[in-house]
């Protein structure tokens, strides 16, 4: 089983900056067999990928959108993956929630039904 919370959110003027974290309280040692996703959900939309990190940690994936401004990382050590937002746009003002799946690669790790457990999410909001 996996628990995830996230943190991090908040209230962020355009160009600056945030770190989500999302702690898995529940897997124990078994955190590393999970490729981790963060997706969001802006007002009045659906819900959309923002980039992943696989099982083994060696690869990252992302959205165009967020391409060279965020970066995902993970430390499995402490069950925890990490979501770095730079240069932040008000388009990037969404509900950020983390999810995991067990061994998942290739096109599900874009899709949400991919994943099996997800956090409750965590509101981002950039002011212009």
């Amino acid at each position: 089983q996996v628990q995830l919370v996230e943190s991090g959110g908040g209230l962020v003027q355009a160009g600056g900056s945030l770190r989500l974290s999302c702690a898995d309280h529940a897997s124990g040692r078994t955190f590393s067999n999970y490729a981790m996703g963060w997706f969001r959900q802006p007002p009045g939309k659906e819900r959309e990928f923002v980039a992943a990190i696989s099982w083994s940690g060696g690869n990252t994936y992302y959205a165009d959108s967020v391409k060279g401004r965020f970066t995902i990382s993970r430390d499995n050590a402490k069950n925890t993956v990490y979501l770095q937002m730079n240069s932040l746009k008000p388009e990037d003002t969404a509900v950020y929630y983390c999810a995991a799946g067990f061994r998942i690669r290739d096109v599900r790790l874009f899709q949400g039904d991919g994943y099996a457990y997800w956090g409750q999410g965590t509101q981002v909001t950039v002011s212009s």
